[in-house]
């Protein structure tokens, strides 16, 4: 399969979502097995959840304010440096924030950078307004093809028509690997290219389950 023959997937994350953290591990498991490219975006909880911000339980809205800082960051990242560098960057953050439950700070944010091999001063943008301009047009381009009322990820490809097909989600842990990674991604494909399917859901009983180590 050649590399112009494969499928994008545009993918929508705030690095601060551990359910984004497990689908997006399960992404890159799926481009091994499918002809697919992932294609990195970032979107912002704390953009999604200013309109209710005050609605929201204390505990979420102080998760809100340490929201800003990361997205900004691969934000100014991608307009520095191009899209490219999202997916190297976004493991390196996410490894460290949800596998090994590091601070969400700027010392975490500034290893991340040096192992994306990015500049360290990029962290500065995390207490910065200078991108969020962009931050919110790129969050924009990925929650209006799903609506407001689901989070991060999202996830859209091209269907059989030419138009995209976006959804949230899915929600699974541990990521699934090798046929079952297959079987989750060709599944969720079918349903969401029914016209009019919009939602199947069950109660979570367990939490993220985070490996020790990342695939590459």
């Amino acid at each position: 399969m050649t590399e112009t023959a494969k499928t994008p997937a545009d993918f929508w994350f705030d690095p601060l979502c551990p359910w984004a953290w497990m689908t997006s591990r399960w992404m890159l498991e799926v481009e091994k097995v499918r002809p697919v490219e992932v294609r990195w975006h970032v979107m912002s909880l704390a953009v999604l959840n200013e309109p209710k911000l005050d609605e929201l339980p204390e505990k979420y809205q102080e998760l809100m304010k340490t929201a800003w800082g990361p997205v900004r960051v691969c934000i100014a990242a991608e307009q520095k440096h191009g899209s490219d560098v999202l997916g190297p960057l976004y493991t390196a953050l996410g490894t460290r924030f949800h596998n090994q439950g590091l601070e969400k700070n700027r010392e975490t944010i500034v290893a991340a950078l040096e192992e994306a091999g990015l500049p360290a001063d990029l962290a500065d943008a995390a207490d910065s307004d200078a991108y969020d301009t962009e931050l919110r047009a790129s969050h924009k381009a990925g929650i209006d093809l799903v609506g407001q009322e689901v989070g991060t990820p999202v996830i859209a490809v091209p269907g059989s028509d030419g138009e995209q097909i976006a959804f949230f989600g899915p929600v699974v842990t541990p990521a699934p690997k090798g046929d079952a990674a297959a079987q989750l991604w060709d599944g969720t494909l079918m349903v969401a290219a029914i016209p009019g399917f919009y939602e199947i859901k069950r109660t979570r009983t367990v939490g993220p389950i985070f490996e020790s180590t990342t695939q590459d």
